[in-house]
């Protein structure tokens, strides 16, 4: 399968699985507090559905057209009877169904104001299991469980990893080459080589996406350089922007920087043909020092399509051969991984210490995510927004499920974040006007006509953003 559907469809799975998980906190706080939730639908769906299920009617349908409903809804009465009240408060009431439009998912409430514009219920006399009849601290609880879903989701899935996988790394302190970093680092002051010590004063240990941000976000970071001198590197306000840019030109931040170990051989070629074996160590080519794959690749190129003098230690004797080096600067070899030349931790973690462990995974992911917001909201942080494409991007070219996992996880967060902000028509709008109800003990309570304006403001603006974060990684796939 091609990287794209491997991206497309790992992107839909996560996706989909987040929309159910947060529509489902919605939906078990309104059940909690017996609220009609009249439909709960798991992806979009204009003009037809994949399936719709009314269990009332005790109907299952698949590919039906919108207009073919099966809700049917009695007539308004003044007083409904105990019987309504019952039978509108059971999960029996909703209808359940999946859209084929994956762009998210809805849980459209009785008796509130959201995407639906459901305008003319609001017309009619307040009924027991509507939304708005409920105290306001019920309906904030109802809108922040989904929220409340996707956060417990990212911990219960690095919990999980933590269990299932452990954590194996190589620390830092042990890569004793220190690592490679991108023209933009190079240019704030690291040095290819360095050893990572501190970022802000808090240590740092190995490689990691907590790690990384936690470079990237600090204001002075700490390393180690030619194993004898401790360096403060003091970075730019948008080192962040920096480094996207650099990722979009193909380079990552930093990786392990790696000595020149051989792992295979490739036939015919100047390595092979001059005696070199797996596991031999090449120190230096044409008399210049190659102690990292860097290095190396340099000298290669200073002397294709020659026979020169390669040399290397294998069982901590140096020796030297003399092989040939192609027309393209290449000697014929593959290295190690970081993993197979530096010594690697691993951590095992049980049932129970896996759980605060993925409490602090999904904590420190969370915080360093806000951190960066605030970047969002500068000419560089709009350029570098992205949709659909950059979500999916991140994702591996082959099925790996470990890292759909921690994909996931993140994105779970992100959806949380991004569902809070105090923006009309996400959960955060509706929190924020719900607060400012309980703060003013039910006196400053915004009108159904003011609800649906600012209904209709973040309609346009999500759509805004939604064209804006697209339009950007059209751009860059077709322009940049």
């Amino acid at each position: 399968m091609s990287p794209f559907w491997v991206k497309t469809i790992s992107l839909i799975l996560s996706l989909g699985l987040l929309v159910f998980v947060h529509e489902l906190g919605h939906f078990s706080f309104a059940r909690l507090f017996h609220v009609w939730v009249e439909r709960f639908y798991l992806f979009f769906h204009p003009q037809f559905q994949i399936m719709r299920w009314n269990p009332a009617q005790h109907k299952l349908e698949f590919f039906v057209r919108n207009d073919d409903s099966t809700t049917e809804e009695s007539a308004p009465t003044a007083e409904p009877t105990d019987d309504e009240v019952k039978e509108k408060q059971s999960w029996r009431a909703t209808t359940y169904g999946i859209g084929w439009l994956p762009l998210g998912g809805y849980c459209q409430m009785s008796g509130m104001i959201d995407e639906s514009m459901d305008l003319e219920t609001m017309k009619q006399p307040a009924k027991p299991w509507e939304f708005r009849c409920k105290p306001a601290w019920q309906r904030l609880l109802i809108m922040v469980g989904g929220v409340l879903f996707n956060f417990l989701t990212a911990l219960v899935i690095y919990a999980g990893i933590v269990y299932t996988q452990g954590e194996s790394f190589v620390a830092y302190s042990d890569a004793v080459e220190g690592m490679k970093f991108s023209p933009s680092a190079i240019n704030a002051g690291f040095r290819d080589g360095d050893i990572l010590l501190t970022a802000d004063d808090r240590p740092l240990t190995y490689l990691t996406g907590e790690s990384l941000s936690d470079i990237i976000m600090a204001h002075r970071v700490t390393v180690l350089r030619n194993h004898a001198d401790t360096v403060t590197i003091t970075l730019p306000d948008d080192f962040l922007f920096r480094v996207n840019n650099d990722v979009e030109n193909g380079d990552s931040f930093m990786s392990y920087r790696l000595p020149v170990y051989i792992g295979q051989l490739s036939p015919g070629m100047g390595a092979e043909k001059a005696g070199l074996q797996a596991g031999d160590r090449v120190t230096a080519v044409a008399g210049v020092a190659t102690p990292s794959f860097d290095e190396l690749t340099a000298a290669l190129d200073e002397v294709k399509g020659q026979d020169v003098i390669i040399e290397f230690e294998r069982n901590g004797v140096v020796d030297s051969v003399t092989a040939a080096i192609d027309e393209d600067g290449k000697l014929g070899i593959t290295l190690l991984s970081p993993e197979k030349v530096y010594k690697v931790t691993k951590r095992e973690y049980s049932f129970l210490e896996a759980i605060p462990r993925g409490i602090v995974l999904g904590w420190t992911t969370l915080t360093n995510y806000v951190k960066q917001l605030k970047y969002i909201f500068t000419p560089q942080g709009a350029k570098s927004v992205g949709g659909f494409g950059t979500i999916g991007s991140i994702f591996p070219d082959t099925f790996d499920w470990v890292e759909f996992w921690n994909i996931t996880a993140l994105l779970s967060l992100i959806l949380a974040v991004m569902n809070i902000l105090p923006i009309p028509a996400l959960d955060g709008g509706h929190v924020l006007f719900l607060l400012i109800e309980l703060i003013s003990f039910g006196k400053i309570k915004p009108s159904d006509k003011f609800l649906e304006y600012a209904q209709w403001v973040g309609m346009f603006l999500l759509l805004a953003l939604l064209v804006w974060a697209n339009g950007n990684d059209i751009y860059r796939f077709l322009i940049k």
